[in-house]
C-alpha cells in the first residue's frame, strides 16, 4: 500500500475566534460552501501563475532538526543544508552538501527524479484543493483578524474512492480564510475515525491523527506555506508501524528570478554568503518565536 500518499502533501497562525455564528452570518455575503469554492479557484489559479522564492525551512522530525536554504526552480526545489540540531555544518558536512549538488547537476536521472517529484507534488496539491468544495459541509463560525472562520465535516454524499480522498474525507476541522483576498490562511484537520485500506488488512490510519497548514501572504499575488504540522499513526501491510510526526516552519521569504532552471538555482545557493545565511536564520527565528 502506498501509504506515503497519506502524507498527501497534507497541505496544510494561531488565531483566536470569538463571534457567534448568528452574529457573524450576516457579515458573509455568500454561502460558506460558495466561499470555499471561490477560495479554491483563487488558490489553483494563483498556484499556476506563482512567482519563485527562496527561504529557510526548519524541519523537525523524531530523529533531528534540520535548517535548509531552499530555492524554487522550474524543475523543482533545490536545497542546501545549513545546520543540524542547531549546529552549523562541519567542513566535512559542507563538502558533502557541495558534492550532493554536484551529483544532482551531473546526473540526468537525479534531475529527472527531482522534476517528476515536483510535477507529482503540483498535481497532488490540485487534487487535494479540488476536494474541499464538495467533500465537506461547512458552517460559518465568525470573523476574527479579518478572516472568515469556518468549521467543516465530511459530506456523507461525497464518493471518496482514492486513498487521498478517503483520508481527507475522514477528517473534520476548521479553516480560516482571508476576508479581503479570499485565500486560505489556516487549515486544521483531524481524523474522526480509523481509515482502513483493504478492510484493515493492507493498512490503517488511526483515529486522532491531525495536521495543520498555515499560510502567509508574501507579495500582492503570492501566498506561501509558513507552517506545516503532520501527526499521523497507523500500520501498513504485515503490521509495519507508520509514524509520521513532522513539523516545518518557513521564513525569510525573498523573490528570485522567475522560472530559473536547476543550474541557476544551485548557483544561487552556492553564492549565498555567510552574512546572508545568518540574516535569514534570524528571519526564520522571528517566525518560530511568533508560532511556538
Amino acid at each position: 500500500m502506498h501509504v506515503a500518499a497519506a502524507e498527501a502533501t497534507l497541505i496544510l497562525e494561531l488565531l483566536v475566534f470569538g463571534c457567534s455564528s448568528a452574529q457573524a452570518q450576516s457579515n458573509l455575503s455568500t454561502s460558506p460552501s460558495q466561499l470555499v469554492r471561490e477560495v479554491v479557484y483563487n488558490e489553483l489559479h494563483d498556484h499556476a501563475n506563482h512567482g519563485y522564492w527562496r527561504y529557510l525551512v526548519e524541519k523537525q522530525s523524531q530523529q533531528e532538526t534540520r535548517l535548509e536554504e531552499q530555492i524554487e526552480t522550474i524543475d523543482g526545489t533545490v536545497a542546501l543544508l545549513v545546520s543540524r540540531d542547531g549546529h552549523a555544518l562541519s567542513s566535512e558536512g559542507q563538502q558533502s552538501e557541495q558534492e550532493r549538488l554536484d551529483r544532482l547537476l551531473a546526473s540526468p536521472m537525479e534531475r529527472a527524479r527531482l522534476r517528476q517529484e515536483h510535477q507529482d507534488d503540483e498535481k497532488r496539491i490540485g487534487r487535494i484543493l479540488a476536494l474541499l468544495p464538495d467533500a465537506f459541509l461547512y458552517e460559518y463560525e465568525g470573523e476574527q483578524n479579518h478572516c472568515h472562520h469556518l468549521i467543516f465535516r465530511p459530506n456523507p454524499d461525497y464518493p471518496a474512492h482514492s486513498i487521498e480522498s478517503r483520508i481527507f474525507h475522514a477528517m473534520s476541522g476548521e479553516l480560516w480564510i482571508d476576508a479581503r483576498m479570499k485565500h486560505l490562511v489556516r487549515l486544521d484537520g483531524e481524523l474522526h475515525g480509523n481509515v482502513d485500506f483493504g478492510y484493515g488488512i493492507l493498512g490503517r490510519l488511526y483515529k486522532g491523527g491531525w495536521f495543520r497548514l498555515q499560510r502567509v501572504q508574501v507579495s500582492p499575488t503570492d501566498w506561501k506555506t509558513e507552517r506545516l504540522e503532520v501527526h499521523m499513526n497507523g500500520h501498513a501491510m504485515l503490521f509495519k508501524t507508520i509514524a509520521r510526526e513532522a513539523s516545518e516552519v518557513r521564513g525569510g521569504f525573498s523573490p528570485v528570478p522567475a522560472a530559473m532552471n536547476i543550474e541557476k538555482g544551485v548557483d544561487l545557493l552556492r553564492t549565498q554568503n555567510v552574512a546572508g545565511i545568518q540574516r535569514r536564520q534570524l528571519d526564520a527565528s522571528v517566525i518560530l518565536a511568533a508560532h511556538p
